[in-house]
């Protein structure tokens, strides 16, 4: 079945899509993915071809989206906000048959595809003019895909290495889209309407955010580029009801500051609000639930699993650190380094199965085959415990730990110290090469101040009275931000390579 099938069975005239520049309804939408898909097959696009989206979330990319997956070719979204040298090494894993891009990102699509060493097509950005979708009427043709047919191409985040192309088939991401609608509270009703705040090159704005609305027919705000006062208007705007997006939109929210109770008066219609793509900072869901009444749930989830694994939605208890129970139809279980299970309560690496689970990355079988099994299972990396309700918390990456003289050190500890002493407002923990002990711990701090920026050598010291002497950084830098990937994620190999 093809994942953008369910769009044709909604209410020609009911509301589909809204971005900051206006709204369409389903007929709308449907017409202008019918003239994309035109455009695209007129440029010889067809069945199984790559196509490359860059550009902001808005109305028409989510109509080029959907033609793309209408003619059976596989949509590949790129961040809009890379560099050229970045989004060059992209097309030449990808290797699209197309380029599309928009005026706001085609002169980085024009030099990106320069430095690329494959000759890469691109479509000019007015190909289909804004307001086609008002004015045609020609039906959406969808074509006829087996489950196992690839979707979408998105790369990972790389927060521990080089982005990889994880490849998506349609039942994969109709299996996800199932599995969070059997959560009680999840499926989209009636009344409900959801904003997306997230770029739709991340798999949670583009298949647990837009992808809810698609499939149940809802209204979906796409509001990547609005900021907090924007975005919390628009949710009293809407009448907006559920909201998925990242912990740093919730941050900004509830931060203190002018113009915060307004936003807190805004965000009392939601029902439901999710965040992903990072785990939450603490205390953050005790401020909504305190200020607003508010529920604010998190799970976890990973590309490579369409995205989402567990949920703290349906939870009778919300308990701070949790990432929920498994969605239902994913197997998920806690394991040694040699796949045996851990005892109860013992952390382990995190492995899932299901439907929703890739079936590789593109074109690397070597790569492919370090992290799913011929079982099935997906080698997450990332260590975690469940405990006796059957509930998931995430311990840390196996891949980002660090091993000092055969110690293994989880950055998130080290973090967590850091994070109290006075005068920091954030900090990224990662390996740094050592002749002696092979690994030492570095740590990059953001001050609250940066007037008044903390001594490194007193946080050292400050280290050294809550943590064992093998987990505390050897440098301490200061620095101005930190960086993060479109989805919010703390992006641990450039942090590591600052200190190089």
């Amino acid at each position: 079945m093809n994942l953008c099938r369910p769009v044709l069975d909604h209410p020609e005239d009911q509301l589909a899509l809204v971005d900051r520049d206006g709204s369409w309804t389903w007929g709308e939408l449907r017409a202008a993915a019918a003239a994309w898909a035109e455009v695209l097959a007129a440029a010889g696009v067809g069945p199984g071809d790559r196509v490359a989206l860059v550009a902001p979330a808005s109305r028409q990319l989510v109509a080029r989206y959907l033609a793309i997956l209408a003619l059976g070719a596989v949509a590949a979204p790129l961040n809009p906000t890379s560099p050229a040298t970045e989004l060059a090494r992209e097309l030449d894993l990808l290797r699209p048959a197309l380029v599309v891009a928009d005026p706001l990102t085609q002169s980085e699509v024009d030099q990106a595809r320069r430095l690329a060493r494959a000759a890469v097509a691109a479509l000019a950005p007015d190909a289909v003019p804004a307001g086609a979708a008002g004015v045609r009427t020609a039906p959406l043709v969808v074509a006829d895909r087996a489950r196992s047919d690839p979707a979408l191409v998105l790369m990972t985040s790389g927060t521990a290495g080089l982005p990889k192309p994880a490849v998506l088939a349609h039942g994969n991401l109709l299996a996800n889209l199932d599995q969070l609608q059997a959560v009680p509270g999840v499926r989209p009703g009636p009344q409900d309407v959801l904003v997306v705040p997230v770029p739709l090159c991340h798999v949670l704005g583009l298949n647990v955010g837009l992808g809810l609305g698609l499939a149940s027919g809802r209204p979906v705000v796409v509001a990547e580029r609005l900021d907090p006062e924007e975005l919390a208007a628009w949710v009293l705007t809407q009448r907006a009801t559920m909201v998925v997006a990242v912990p740093t939109v919730f941050v900004d929210w509830l931060a203190e500051g002018p113009g915060r109770a307004d936003r807190l008066a805004a965000l009392r219609c939601l029902r439901l609000a999710v965040a992903g793509g990072a785990a939450l900072p603490p205390g953050l869901a005790e401020i909504a639930h305190h200020e607003l009444g508010l529920s604010l749930h998190q799970g976890y989830g990973l590309t490579e699993a369409s995205p989402a694994v567990a949920t703290t939605v349906g939870c009778e208890v919300l308990r701070p650190g949790s990432s929920g129970r498994p969605l239902p139809g994913v197997a998920l279980k806690v394991v040694e380094a040699d796949g045996t299970p851990v005892e109860e309560g013992d952390p382990g690496e995190i492995w899932v199965r299901g439907p929703n689970v890739f079936a590789g990355y593109l074109d690397d079988p070597r790569a492919t085959a370090a992290v799913l099994g011929p079982d099935g299972w997906l080698r997450t990396g990332d260590l975690g415990v469940l405990d006796e309700e059957g509930e998931l918390w995430v311990v840390d990456r196996r891949k980002d730990l660090v091993v000092v003289s055969g110690f293994n050190v989880a950055p998130a500890e080290v973090e967590a110290v850091l994070a109290g002493a006075p005068g920091v407002a954030a900090v990224a923990v990662v390996g740094v090469p050592d002749p002696r002990t092979g690994e030492a711990v570095a740590a990059a701090v953001v001050p609250v101040d940066p007037t008044r920026p903390p001594d490194p050598e007193a946080l050292r010291a400050y280290c050294a009275g809550h943590l064992a002497r093998y987990k505390c950084p050897t440098v301490v830098r200061v620095v101005p931000d930190l960086p993060r990937s479109a989805s919010g994620e703390l992006q641990r190999h450039v942090v590591a390579a600052s200190f190089a």
